[in-house]
């Protein structure tokens, strides 16, 4: 099995630090999110523990080491396990009907890797997961406390098109994504003053418009399913709205964002183990770069106590 080479390089330990009032924002991505990863792990390394998170996708995903304090959690996974195909691969495939291994991540490598659950679950932090609703078309907000978290990243994990709907209550859900790429608006809704968002694609990147053809491949499968299906045919010219909507937002100082320095040619299913462990220290190294700015702009925004 293909293994990042300079694996034993990457950081280890458990975060320390008080909790960080604000709310952090993890776009998606698929491999892409191992980006966020290594921005993840350098907030750890500086003791910046926010008190809520909310993730979408590979967002979603990699907050879970962000949440136990394990510095290189998520990145280890990953940058060990990617042809591992219990966990993306062809018996991912047949055990999850989907393209990544949720059961096997979830259990046997949370297992291996010492997962702090009990970390994970401490009451004094928050961690919402956005999927999106396929009866409503619309993005839901799962918090941790309200079920079974790890079904919600499954959901908001679960690509369109290649995944089985995951049915959580009474309601079949797929990736997040598929209705608000970015959940960027959703702190201003809950009251945040302080909106931290890393993204994955960098600052001039926008989504191509392409209708006709996703419609029609959107009519064939979901047509049982029209308000997911009118969604996924406005979410890329929503996205790219909002990319314009945050820059802005960021160059009049009202949120921090954490944009990749350079354009990410790492694609959403890469298999390329260099191009991860590279895109993994792009994250990481920004992030680092960026520390003065981020917390000029915490000392700048007093926030609330939210919950």
């Amino acid at each position: 099995m293909e293994v990042y080479d300079d694996i034993a390089r990457l950081p280890k330990g458990r975060a320390q630090g008080e909790i960080t009032e604000g709310c952090l924002v993890l776009e998606g991505g698929g491999w892409r999110g191992i980006y966020t990863q290594g921005a993840l792990d350098a907030l750890m390394e500086e003791g910046i523990l926010f008190e809520t998170v909310v993730g979408v996708s590979a967002g979603a995903m990699g907050a879970i080491g962000y949440l136990s304090g394990q510095i290189g959690f998520c990145a280890r996974i990953n940058l060990t396990h990617r042809h591992d195909s219990r966990y993306c691969g062809l018996m991912a495939g047949r055990t999850d009907h989907t393209v990544t291994g949720f059961t096997y991540l979830f259990h046997d490598l949370c297992q291996a890797y010492d997962f702090d659950r009990e970390r994970f679950y401490d009451p004094r932090r928050h961690f919402f997961v956005e999927v999106t609703n396929m009866e409503t078309g619309k993005p839901e907000f799962m918090s941790r406390e309200e079920g079974d978290v790890f079904q919600a990243i499954r959901a908001s994990a679960s690509l369109p098109f290649v995944s089985e709907p995951v049915l959580i209550g009474e309601h079949h859900y797929l990736d997040g994504g598929c209705s608000v790429k970015v959940p960027y608006d959703w702190p201003y809704e809950q009251g945040f003053k302080r909106v931290i968002v890393i993204r994955t694609k960098d600052k001039k990147y926008r989504r191509k418009i392409k209708k006709s053809d996703r419609k029609s491949l959107a009519d064939i499968v979901y047509r049982k399913y029209p308000a997911f299906e009118e969604s996924l045919a406005k979410v890329n010219e929503e996205y790219n709205e909002m990319c314009v909507r945050s820059e802005k937002d960021f160059k009049e100082g009202k949120c921090f964002i954490l944009y990749p320095s350079k354009p990410v040619k790492v694609h959403r299913l890469e298999r390329d183990m260099n191009k991860l462990g590279e895109l993994y220290w792009l994250g990481y190294e920004d992030m680092k770069r960026e520390m003065p700015n981020l917390k000029e702009y915490l000392e700048k925004h007093p926030e609330e106590k939210k919950w």
